[in-house]
């Protein structure tokens, strides 16, 4: 009948400047394709390399068939915001419906036989159909390609992205494909690139193929795999069907049409009345917590195989934090042993490498961490046994090479030094001491800890008769980098930090997943524990200092500022204007109105420390990094005068009730 069309699109795990690796890669998946027989391929956003025109860089898709190039498209809306800056690289190509010749280079002219091929606003005309490009951002724009390509009569609309992975996220992505094609019908296949590029971005797959408002065929959104190909069968007359009966009043508006590139080739065959069609399914999405325990150790696993080392070392406190890094290297090596017994050739070969044994097949996740994994717990003479205990306890639940490393002497050898020349020696502000001493003294244990940290990720592996070095790994969460609740140069200074973008509410919620997921008791004493840096000297044996005192408000009222401030774009005073409608129940405006404050002034004083927080995974919308994703100022007016000052006159102008109790603040 000469109707149905099978096509192929696809995840890789391309690697910026890999062109070796990258090539073998794209010829794999097209293997795949056409093994499963699909007459078109589509492959992720810049899979190849960017393409110059007139002397200007463009990111574009290169459309070939046996040999030849049929057509160049240009991306036209560019993804400016964000983690993204992609104007620093590429100009976006403005000439709606033109389309202009682009003289090939020497080098692919001797390879096609061509000097000249299409480049522009264009679609591909075959003998049975019509394909439209759009690429990646095009898809979330507001005026998407898609729109007036379906209106004049485009039926297969081709997305090539490069889309990262963000908590809560997919289900948007997977909303505006369906959305795509349920308005105006068509095909919409969508290809991802997939991994850890060398960035703070985790890209996270999902290919898919849509037909009229349903997926088909979709690939995971995790994986160690680093070629996925989606193939899907499916009738051009059912999107004809569809638009016939909704959309035949709408076609007839289009002012000016597509430019064409006709090519003698047809995607349907004439025998494939008995070839089926691919039917709709149900996308599951993951939770939140599946979501932390499979991207960050995609990531983590990515970084360590192309970094050349030989493992990861944490330093291990016994609280939230550092327990949920711990868990998401757990997290990994299981992915590891699970992609080596679904035969994984790639994973089995760099898991030898890593561990440095050719002869190495990994029996179990807690084996595996044994060889990969070094943990420490860096104890003080603040240090409570409890949190020792459950380092230790986690530690050996995971099955990580754990050690207990006193600073102690490290700490008063750095105080020896400072009184030998001051002749002074700082005391806690519970002996005595001043605050500028008791910040002091604390800051020394966090930087103590950081140099050893180094030192025994250097040497551990030295020390054992193994080759390679440890990365360090961080463990500060999003809500601590907005306020600067962390030392400079502390052990939060790492190489990099797999729960940098996530926030305090949902690590907890994923060590509640690992305990139950992998019956690691150890967590649910570290879940029962107030969060406290153990800086500060005890008092008979107990603790008294605690982060959320510290900070004054707690980790759930940070992550809804954090939001009102980057993703709502909110200053002191109309972030004061929405909270006290949002807390209304449970903070008079007086109330609200210190904490908003008391968050600036710590936001803005630590805003420094994002100049050198270490490289953390992008989780989260309202990360503070200033790297490339918060493009803030480090130096600001840490009074806000005239802010305050609007806030004060708000709040003498309101009722003067105070609705606080302590069972009314647990509930922000």
């Amino acid at each position: 009948m000469g109707r149905k069309v099978t096509l192929a699109t696809c995840s890789l795990n391309q690697w910026a400047l890999d062109f070796e690796g990258n090539a073998d890669r794209i010829l794999k998946s097209i293997e795949i394709a056409k093994v499963n027989g699909a007459k078109y391929r589509l492959g992720p956003e810049l899979e190849i390399w960017p393409v110059m025109h007139h002397n200007v860089r463009y990111n574009c898709r290169v459309l070939f068939l046996n040999r030849k190039i049929l057509l160049i498209r240009p991306k036209m809306l560019m993804a400016n915001h964000g983690i993204y800056r992609e104007m620093r690289w590429f100009s976006p190509w403005r000439r709606l419906r033109e389309v202009e010749e682009y003289f090939l280079p020497r080098m692919i002219q001797e390879v096609t036989g061509q000097d000249t091929v299409p480049f522009g606003d264009c679609v591909l005309s075959t003998k049975d159909s019509c394909i439209g490009t759009e690429i990646c951002a095009e898809l979330w724009s507001p005026n998407s390609p898609h729109i007036q390509m379906g209106l004049d009569g485009v039926e297969i609309f081709t997305n090539s992205s490069a889309s990262h992975h963000e908590l809560r996220k997919a289900d948007q992505r997977v909303n505006l494909i369906k959305s795509a094609t349920a308005k105006s019908g068509g095909i919409y296949l969508y290809a991802n690139q997939r991994g850890c590029d060398g960035d703070r971005v985790y890209y996270d797959g999902c290919a898919m193929v849509a037909i009229n408002g349903d997926v088909v065929a979709r690939g995971a959104q995790f994986s160690l795999d680093d070629v996925e190909v989606i193939t899907a069968t499916l009738d051009l007359e059912d999107v004809r069907s569809y638009r016939g009966e909704l959309c035949q009043q709408h076609l007839e508006g289009q002012q000016k049409p597509c430019h064409r590139i006709k090519v003698d080739f047809s995607l349907s065959s004439p025998n494939d009345i008995y070839l089926p069609t691919h039917q709709p399914i149900q996308w599951h999405f993951h939770t939140p917590e599946e979501e932390i325990s499979l991207g960050p150790a995609c990531w983590l696993w990515d970084y360590l195989r192309r970094s050349g080392q030989g493992g990861f070392l944490l330093p291990l406190s016994g609280g939230v934090d550092s327990s949920s890094t711990a868990c998401i290297v757990h997290c990994m090596c299981v992915l590891l042993c699970q992609a080596v017994d679904d035969g994984n050739s790639q994973v089995l070969q760099d898991v030898r490498r890593v561990v440095g044994d050719d002869s190495y097949t990994p029996q179990d996740p807690k084996e595996l961490c044994g060889r990969i994994f070094t943990t420490c717990y860096m104890t003080s003479e603040n240090s409570s046994q409890d949190t020792c205990s459950r380092a230790r306890d986690l530690a050996g639940q995971i099955g990580s090479a754990h050690m207990n490393i006193s600073i102690d002497m490290a700490v008063k050898g750095i105080l020896g030094i400072f009184s030998v020349v001051t002749g002074r020696w700082p005391q806690f502000r519970a002996n005595g001491g001043s605050n500028r001493e008791n910040l002091a003294l604390q800051n020394v244990q966090a930087r103590v800890r950081m140099v050893l940290a180094y030192l025994f990720a250097q040497l551990s592996l030295w020390a054992r008769g193994k080759p390679g070095g440890l990365l360090v790994l961080g463990s500060a969460n999003v809500d601590e980098s907005l306020t600067g609740y962390f030392t400079k140069y502390d052990c939060s200074s790492a190489d990099i930090n797999p729960i940098g973008g996530i926030s305090k509410s949902d690590l907890k919620s994923f060590l509640v997943y690992c305990a139950e997921r992998f019956q690691f008791a150890a967590l649910r004493g570290i879940l029962a524990a107030p969060p406290t840096a153990e800086l500060e000297p005890l008092t008979d044996g107990q603790l008294t200092q605690t982060d959320e005192a510290d900070m004054g408000m707690t980790y759930s009222e940070l992550s809804v500022i954090g939001r009102l401030r980057k993703i709502s774009k909110c200053g002191p005073f109309s972030m004061f204007c929405k909270l006290i409608h949002m807390w209304k129940d449970v903070f008079s405006p007086t109330e609200v109105a210190q904490k908003v404050k008391r968050f600036f002034r710590m936001y803005s004083v630590n805003r420094h420390k994002m100049t050198t927080v270490t490289p953390s995974y992008h989780a989260e919308s309202y990360s503070p990094d200033d790297n490339r994703f918060d493009l803030r100022p480090f130096l600001y007016n840490t009074r806000w005068t005239w802010q305050f000052r609007c806030i004060d006159n708000q709040v003498s102008q309101m009722p003067t009730t105070s609705t606080s109790n302590t069972e009314q603040k647990t509930s922000v």
